[in-house]
């Protein structure tokens, strides 16, 4: 399995054409393969994805409630800028439900989650990062933090935390050029799988808080 299959698919596994779009779309949005403000043409996307213009245009309308997409009467739909404002907004969201996250992982994921999260942890600290293209190293990111999420046990957090990272991703990758630690901050999260796969809650929570603090540090030094 290539790492663009490992990343999506098994989180979202859409079951509709709608949900197909859906993945499709936002994945290319989060990733700024669509770039922010650019319009978004349903057609020629129907075209690409292989889907009809219905589907297209249910997925567009659910990523307008996710502000990663806005449609004006009479011009169309375009993707949402990039705000860096949102910046703070965003991580003081995360700061608080990401640690709660994790701490809730720690605690409630069952054995052979918490397996899965270990060996995540060690491909992650295999990674080579520095021969990496930064999108892949975002990817990988990617998988991780929906693998604690999804490991919390509880599809609201999963849902409201999923939302709040895709946000926070489109503004990492609009400055990955400019940041030079990008394989460092994908590596710090073996520790957070760590301490989730050995049950310590206290130490995953203290992780999680650190490594979204320092993402926002990260991206303001390069500002």
């Amino acid at each position: 399995m290539t790492i663009t299959e490992d990343v999506f698919v098994d989180f979202d596994s859409p079951r509709s054409l709608a949900d197909r779009a859906y993945v499709a779309i936002r994945d290319q949005l989060i990733m700024l393969e669509i770039p922010p403000l650019a319009p978004i043409d349903d057609e020629a996307l129907s075209t690409r994805l292989g889907l009809g213009r219905t589907p297209v245009r249910e997925a567009l309308k659910r990523l307008e409630t996710e502000r990663l997409v806005v449609s004006y009467p009479r011009r169309g739909t375009f993707a949402t800028a990039v705000d860096i404002s949102d910046l703070r907004d965003v991580c003081e969201v995360r700061t608080v439900l990401e640690p709660t996250a994790a701490r809730r992982a720690a605690v409630v994921a069952p054995r052979w989650r918490r397996d899965e999260l270990r060996g995540l942890a060690l491909r992650v600290a295999s990674l080579e990062a520095p021969r990496m293209g930064r999108i892949e190293l975002m990817r990988w990111d990617v998988t991780v933090h929906r693998s604690v999420y999804r490991a919390a046990g509880n599809p609201y957090l999963e849902d409201t935390l999923t939302r709040y990272y895709h946000l926070a991703t489109r503004i990492h990758c609009l400055f990955l050029d400019r940041m030079d630690q990008v394989g460092h901050h994908v590596h710090e999260h073996a520790a957070l799988l760590t301490a989730i796969a050995d049950g310590d809650a206290d130490r995953a929570e203290a992780v999680s808080r650190d490594h979204v603090v320092g993402f926002e540090t990260a991206v303001r030094a390069v500002l």
